[in-house]
């Protein structure tokens, strides 16, 4: 079943524009929606503890990826219907870059479409010189979320109706947000870092979930906890590690034949969820590999309209 509707089309038809604001963000890769996109500097100075890549001038590759990211910042995409709720973004990358065309811009245009306010973080990577290594990006999102709930009346959403969407190594950084929401990454720097890190639910494909052998190839591992962490390292950078009966839904999809983050990722979160009683729902898909896009179809129905379905459940999205 295919997702090419009319509402997605016109959405996605100019997926490779450059942004329309100027500064910094002016050369993220973004979708074409209704509104230009708003650009929220996430921290009011320097991001906590300083430093940061030698080469101030982000980099984009010809595939639309990003990395020395100097300045992380949220992109605040608006739908032409709002319904209130609202979704923090985050594509993947292994920690190494971010796959913002392939990833975050064909996601934000579907979402949108279905009147979801979407919030696309630009977040730090580890090894680009930043003091706080591997907290970074997780600094970043949980910072990320501080500021959308402080901003909800602004951009007409419920803070209560807010959730996460990762991919990949996203996947990673939206799963350990959405299980450790009590984690202290940062001492505060304001007003807005004392508000609470709970999410409503998050979604996660292809996602990194555990660092733990045998699963433990992926560049997220080593991004993470290096070459050869010890069993507790790996544990304690894992997701499923921190899944109680109090996190959020998931909603998980999965390819069969995913060579670099492999089936079981999900399999072991599902387990976890499962274990604590926490709602979860799970595609496996026969074929995608890593990386699918949002057409890749579960029994003949592209798993974007499955997902879709998960948030009218959630009472998230209208039919």
């Amino acid at each position: 079943m295919p997702l090419c509707t009319r509402r997605t089309f016109l959405a996605t038809a100019s997926c490779s524009a450059v942004l329309a604001s100027t500064g910094y963000a002016s050369s993220l890769p973004q979708p074409d929606v209704a509104d230009a996109p708003l650009t929220l500097k996430l921290w009011p100075n320097v991001p906590p503890g300083g430093g940061g890549p030698a080469d101030q001038a982000l980099y984009v590759t010809s595939h639309g990826s990003i990395s020395h990211i100097s300045t992380p910042v949220l992109q605040v995409y608006r739908p032409e219907k709002p319904n209130g709720s609202a979704i923090l973004l985050a594509a993947g990358g292994g920690y190494r870059q971010i796959v913002m065309r392939h990833e975050a811009v064909p996601a934000t245009a579907w979402l949108t479409a279905l009147g979801i306010t979407v919030f696309v973080l630009t977040y730090r990577l580890p090894d680009e010189g930043w003091h706080a290594g591997r907290l970074a990006p997780f600094q970043d999102a949980q910072r990320a979320i501080r500021l959308i709930k402080s901003n909800a009346h602004q951009y007409g959403i419920n803070p209560d109706q807010l959730g996460l969407l990762g991919f990949s190594a996203g996947g990673h950084l939206m799963g350990m947000c959405a299980t450790r929401p009590t984690w202290q990454t940062y001492t505060p720097v304001d007003e807005v870092d004392h508000l609470p890190l709970t999410v409503r639910y998050a979604m996660l494909a292809y996602p990194v979930v555990t660092l733990c052998p045998p699963y433990d190839t992926t560049q997220t591992r080593r991004s993470m906890v290096g070459a050869h962490p010890t069993e507790a390292e790996a544990e304690a950078w894992s997701v499923q590690t921190y899944v109680t009966d109090k996190s959020p839904p998931f909603f998980l999809v999965h390819a069969a034949d995913d060579r670099i983050a492999k089936a079981p990722q999900t399999e072991i979160l599902q387990q976890a969820c499962v274990q604590h009683h926490v709602p979860v729902t799970r595609y496996l898909l026969e074929t995608g590999g890593h990386g699918f896009s949002l057409n890749e179809p579960y029994k003949g129905t592209a798993w974007s309209l499955l997902a879709e379905k998960w948030l009218h459940k959630q009472h998230l999205v209208p039919v």
